[in-house]
């Protein structure tokens, strides 16, 4: 004998609401990395651990990874273990660190054995326009740099300046979108021995004509020439 569910239960169940997809916690592909200051700390969230280091690496704390909760716009890892307590709280909006000029995706806050410090998580968001940005040359036309000295590239608003791994130069530009003018490049005339002089001809060559810029990540610059050569660079600390 079938026994009638009542009608009010029935009723319930069709109303209840379906929590939202975009609710649910994002798997951690990867490393997840936040990083504070004042006192300096990070955290690294892998699939299997979270590691926080903190008063500029003087302590540590390593828990499992729990599954995280679904918080308002984030999500939060709550860890324990017999000598330590671990909360972090990661919310979604941009966040800049204090002491550079990176911004971020998240803003993340970290409870530390009842200690609470504020940063910022995720890969850095690359620069809405490149003044006011330093980086490091990592490679020219598909080889590594070479030279006694790292190559560097300073952009200001209407000018940039750096070094070869040579000589120094500079020149003005103009960024319009992802296009670079760059317009005559001046630079010291110092001879320099091995690979370095033929690395400061081809990203010269790279300078002659309008580039593009595009970003791996927040911090990996990509400039491309109109001949095809490529400089790649590492966002300086």
């Amino acid at each position: 004998m079938k026994t009638a569910l009542p009608v009010a239960a029935l009723l319930l169940a069709a109303c209840s609401p379906t929590p939202p997809a975009g609710d649910a916690p994002p798997p951690v592909v990867g490393n997840y990395r936040a990083i504070g200051t004042e006192p300096g700390w990070t955290v690294t969230i892998t699939p299997g651990q979270i590691e926080y280091l903190g008063n500029y690496g003087e302590t540590t704390i390593v828990t499992p990874r729990p599954e995280p909760r679904a918080t308002f716009n984030g999500h939060r890892y709550e860890a324990k273990t017999e000598a330590h307590s671990l909360v972090v709280d990661i919310t979604h909006g941009q966040c800049s660190d204090g002491m550079s000029d990176r911004t971020y995706p998240d803003t993340v806050m970290v409870i530390a054995d009842g200690k609470t410090v504020k940063g910022c998580g995720g890969p850095a968001v690359p620069p809405a326009k490149l003044a006011g940005t330093s980086w490091t040359i990592i490679s020219i036309g598909g080889t590594a740099a070479a030279g006694d000295r790292p190559g560097t590239l300073a952009f200001s608003e209407d000018r940039l300046s750096g070094s070869s791994g040579c000589n120094r130069f500079s020149s003005p530009y103009a960024q319009t979108g992802d296009r670079l003018s760059i317009s005559a490049v001046t630079s010291t005339k110092m001879a320099c021995p091995g690979p370095a002089m033929e690395q400061e001809s081809k990203l010269f060559e790279i300078f002659a004509s309008e580039v593009r810029v595009s970003f791996r990540d927040g911090d990996t610059l990509v400039i491309t020439g109109g001949n095809g050569g490529q400089v790649v660079l590492k966002r300086a600390i």
